[in-house]
């Protein structure tokens, strides 16, 4: 079976089908699934995901682009009784995001919220779901000093170099490989899935967004991630039921869930 590591059956795009799509997964060779939260209506939706379907696991986070007026303090104790719950198995997706906001005090703010939330992570012994986007060296410092600490996780849909890649790897994170691989200006991933073990890769979506090839520009969804797996087992030149398999085994590992298989 697929373990899915990052998707938002939350997001509003799957209003039409949401039940009918999620009560299909397993019988396409999907489960589990863990739906990520963003801002705290998303967190708090997709623990009542993760309540209503036994193969749903929740992360809850908030996102840096998310953080608007929000205050930090009861927004952290808010997560902390979502990360009580049995379903709950990382605090993500948290961290840095550059793109969109480029002011020096806007971007403190991130940096913030990010540490607060490792520091979460760390005191409910949870792993944790990493975005960073135009950030890489403040993100590599912080989960540096994350990873001194024994805090575990996942830099999700990496962007950054094969040799970024391998500086995460050594401290112990893995990578998160979605539908980008299969794009053809994916030679960055390429190289890194390349160069990096597949014990530390993670199969992901980010669904309903980044479908892969041949379903490019389309909403994504969970039944896409066969494509990433035949590209990652081209690019390493193994079968696609051991990529399959061993990213199954390293999510179980990382989220502490008991495999079902």
């Amino acid at each position: 079976m697929i373990f899915e590591t990052h998707a938002h059956y939350e997001d509003h795009k799957f209003n039409e089908d949401r039940d009918e799509l999620l009560a299909a997964l397993p019988s396409c060779g999907v489960s589990p699934v863990i739906n990520v939260g963003s801002k705290l209506s998303t967190t708090e939706e997709s623990v009542k995901l993760a309540q209503k379907y036994d193969y749903i696991y929740a992360a809850v986070g908030i996102h840096p682009s998310e953080i608007g007026d929000l205050q930090l303090e009861p927004t952290v104790e808010r997560l902390r009784e979502l990360a009580q719950n049995e379903k709950t198995v990382a605090i993500g997706e948290i961290g840095l995001d550059y793109y969109w906001d480029k002011e020096p005090e806007v971007q403190s703010r991130q940096r913030e919220w990010f540490r607060a939330q490792l520091k979460l992570a760390s005191e409910v012994n949870l792993p944790v779901i990493i975005h960073s986007r135009d950030a890489a060296a403040d993100t590599l410092e912080i989960m540096g000093n994350a990873a001194a600490e024994g805090i575990p996780g996942v830099i999700h849909c990496y962007s950054y170099s094969p040799e970024i890649a391998q500086e995460y790897v050594k401290m112990g994170y893995y990578i998160g490989v979605g539908g980008v691989v299969t794009f053809k200006n994916a030679k960055k991933l390429v190289q890194t899935v390349e160069q990096i073990p597949l014990e530390r890769i993670l199969l992901e979506t980010d669904c309903p967004y980044m479908a892969p090839e041949p379903h490019r520009g389309q909403r994504n969804d969970s039944r896409y991630i066969p494509h990433i797996i035949e590209k990652i087992a081209q690019i390493k030149g193994i079968t696609p039921d051991v990529v399959e398999s061993t990213t199954a085994d390293n999510a179980y590992r990382l989220f502490k869930i008991q495999a079902c298989r």
